[in-house]
């Protein structure tokens, strides 16, 4: 099939899937293999639809690392894998009363959505109840929304979170069901698709992203968007890959600004109305054009990642005023 040319009809995409009509594989391979030349005109028809389901509103995420560097799983990407040899703090689940402090400084970041994470293959139920016991405590004195990323999950604990007050639940495809198994040997793509569907059966709104630049093809990729528009996940990270020496992938390097961008745009027009969040290795990957990212995402971690070091939330802060953006109020 003839290639479109879409350098004068990105707009027109877009008002396409503004009126009820998906893009399809090879539309969405389009965007990926577009012309430097056309990333503006595609930005541009990126934020039409961000536009109508997000205005310009910036929603601001901040994660606490609860539980470090404690995980028997072997993901080639983390830092905090059994077999990562990245110099990384290694402590249990941390109190009840640390993880309330974190949900202060998220206040003070201004953030709307609080992101409790551990490692681990899953949590223990005891793990469960001390995060459950925190979020009701956090729930019933903030405005805040609770994010939680603690593994695998049983029926049962996903409703103790969801009784809780857990608004939302991470788990991440990270790529695709064919490339799974190169990247992750100790669980299945299938153990996290189940996962996600406990936490829909308890409520819990599903928050599920990828991790780009591990080596998959354009192909690939657009797999990823469309599993996730599959899945119905609310919540999407796009994190870029941060080649972290020590683990299996340090040295690779195969993202530039640009292509970021394209990725983005691509999600936004397969996943039209769902949080596009920028995740990890935003700094590392987006670099100068960081800013521009903001036209097809509507969500950004503020501070400091996993294991990883982040931009100043002033930094984030003005990058979003600079834009005429702003920050959406937190707010149940």
């Amino acid at each position: 099939m003839m290639k479109i040319d879409y350098q004068t009809n990105w707009i027109d995409l877009a008002r396409r899937v503004l009126d009820g009509r998906g893009v399809t594989r090879e539309e969405a391979l389009d965007i990926l293999r577009s012309s430097d030349d056309e990333l503006l005109d595609l930005l541009a028809a990126a934020f039409l639809i961000r536009r109508r389901y997000f205005g310009k509103k910036v929603k601001l995420n901040m994660i606490i690392n609860a539980k470090s560097k404690m995980c028997p799983e072997d993901c080639a990407y983390c830092s905090q894998s059994a077999i990562s040899k990245a110099p990384v703090s290694k402590y249990p689940l941390v109190s009840k009363e640390e993880i309330i402090a974190g949900a202060r400084e998220a206040e003070r970041r201004k953030a709307g959505t609080y992101c409790i994470v551990i490692s681990g293959r899953r949590p223990s139920d005891r793990e469960i109840e001390r995060i459950a016991e925190a979020v009701e405590e956090i729930r019933a004195t903030t405005t805040l929304k609770i994010c939680c990323c603690l593994g695998l999950l049983t029926p049962a604990q996903a409703d103790r979170l969801a009784r809780a007050g857990v608004h939302r639940y991470n788990h991440n495809l990270n790529t695709s069901r064919d490339r799974y198994g190169d990247i992750c040997t100790t669980h299945t793509y299938d153990d996290r698709v189940r996962t996600l569907e406990h936490v829909k059966e308890a409520g819990i709104s599903p928050c599920s992203g990828v991790i780009f630049g591990m080596g998959e093809s354009d192909e690939e990729a657009v797999d990823m968007a469309f599993a996730l528009k599959e899945m119905d996940a609310d919540s999407i990270p796009c994190n870029f890959l941060n080649p972290i020496p020590g683990t299996p992938l340090e040295g690779m390097e195969t993202l530039n600004p640009r292509r970021c961008l394209k990725l983005l745009c691509m999600m936004r027009f397969v996943n039209p109305s769902k949080e596009i969040r920028i995740a990890g290795g935003r700094e590392r990957n987006l670099r100068s054009l960081q800013v521009l990212g903001l036209y097809p995402a509507n969500s950004i971690f503020v501070g400091d990642y996993l294991t990883t070091p982040g931009q100043a939330p002033t930094e984030d802060w003005a990058m979003i005023e600079d834009l005429g953006f702003e920050i959406e109020e937190c707010a149940l």
